[in-house]
């Protein structure tokens, strides 16, 4: 099945309530299998700059079919895939919460949120992940 808007809008959802609970405003973002914008929500108070990192933590998660914290790991200085954050003019985010959404193995979207830690961050990815796998 895509990723459609009112999934999106579900696990945007559910990705603000966890950012509510935690007391961190979050900007939430969802993409489909081409890393094509869905949905995104920036809550009250997110940091501006959150908007461009959730959508391209989304896009990172698909193009490269890994969570963006797993990509970070193996792209550090000496890593097998250093330097890939320059690649797509930019786009490639290195750090957490990003977040393939997967269905019977294939990748068809991704969510990326960002306004917190990083910790905080692939929290509430996990949560709106979540809220797709339910």
């Amino acid at each position: 099945m895509p990723v459609t808007a009112i999934i999106a809008q579900q696990m945007i959802a559910a990705a603000v309530a966890k950012a509510d609970e935690i007391g961190v405003p979050m900007v939430i973002a969802v993409v489909d299998e081409g890393g094509n914008f869905v949905a995104q929500l920036r809550q009250d108070d997110a940091l501006i700059v959150s908007i461009g990192l959730s959508l391209n933590k989304a896009y990172t998660a698909v193009a490269v079919k890994i969570p963006t914290e797993t990509l970070g790991s193996v792209s550090q200085p000496g890593g097998p895939l250093y330097g890939i954050h320059t690649a797509d003019n930019g786009r490639i985010v290195i750090f957490g919460g990003g977040l393939p959404i997967e269905e019977n193995g294939k990748v068809i979207g991704g969510i990326g949120v960002s306004g917190g830690s990083v910790e905080q961050d692939i929290a509430c990815a996990e949560a709106g992940l979540a809220a797709y796998c339910s």
